[in-house]
């Protein structure tokens, strides 16, 4: 069955695959990348993309969003507590310009319909100086050839062709690494090597990694062409006159100038 016409996945189906033995193991060895990298200061907001529920991190003095993918659904999160996850489309998050200190996609950019819009989109809703942090299946990893796990449906990319969208929406790549190096197989064995197949791999086989983790930082001297660029267009505001004379209604209640040049409605700027 070639990738394309491979059957979707949904929310649902990330949540059960991270309550498998698998599912746990991988973002286990994920967490152990992703730790030190999604750790935001107090005060900050964090926003997870995709399905990153396994890796968002706890923390009380960060206020920490989840936004899913509208053909994907979504779930209620956290658990016990007012919800903080939201159905968006990815080209078009329901966030003002500079808002985010820090996000972390995980299980989004291999499902876009356009990753170079998503990663625009992000830039824009993205504070000076904020990180964005990418979990990205590796085109030559047994991940993405197996679909066994989320990881094996989407498009899955290499190390340049992610950091060509980078630079080209704007980003500075500040570090690489990469995970999940043993075989995606339910056998209990290799599972219980997990890290030793990961240690191995970061040290003699990285290209052939499961996954390809990238930080990168936004280009604070960059413009954007999208909504940033549009917005600074001065808006106008309708204002509501009097009807003048020399107008009339006609039969369908639609009033109709009779003589021109009279009481011309102009906008007025805000």
């Amino acid at each position: 069955m070639c990738r394309s016409t491979l059957p979707l996945m949904d929310v649902v189906d990330f949540r059960d695959f991270y309550s498998t033995a698998t599912g746990r193991v991988a973002a286990r060895l994920l967490n152990r990348q992703l730790a030190s990298l999604t750790r935001p200061k107090p005060g900050q907001t964090m926003l997870g993309l995709g399905y990153a529920l396994p890796f968002l991190p706890q923390q009380s003095d960060v206020l920490s969003l989840s936004f899913m993918l509208a053909q994907k659904g979504v779930i209620h999160w956290p658990q016990g507590e007012a919800n903080r996850t939201a159905l968006v489309d990815d080209f078009d998050l329901p966030l003002l310009e500079s808002t985010i200190d820090l996000a972390l996609v995980v299980h989004g950019l291999e499902h876009a319909e356009t990753p170079l819009d998503m990663l625009q989109e992000i830039w824009r809703v993205m504070a000076p100086q904020g990180r964005l942090i990418l979990v990205v299946p590796n085109r030559r990893g047994l991940w993405a050839a197996s679909e066994a796990t989320p990881f094996g449906y989407g498009q899955p990319f290499s190390p340049g062709q992610i950091a060509g969208l980078l630079k080209d929406s704007k980003y500075t790549v500040t570090q690489w690494r990469s995970a999940l190096y043993l075989p995606p197989l339910r056998n209990e064995t290799l599972l219980k090597a997990a890290l030793s197949f990961d240690v191995a791999g970061t040290r003699f086989a990285s290209r052939f990694a499961g996954v390809t983790i990238v930080e990168a930082m936004k280009q604070v001297y960059a413009f954007s062409s999208g909504k940033r660029a549009r917005r600074l267009v001065p808006r106008f505001r309708p204002v509501l006159l009097p009807s003048p004379q020399g107008m009339r209604q006609n039969k369908d209640g639609v009033h109709t100038r009779i003589q021109s040049g009279l009481n011309r409605h102009l906008p007025k700027l805000d």
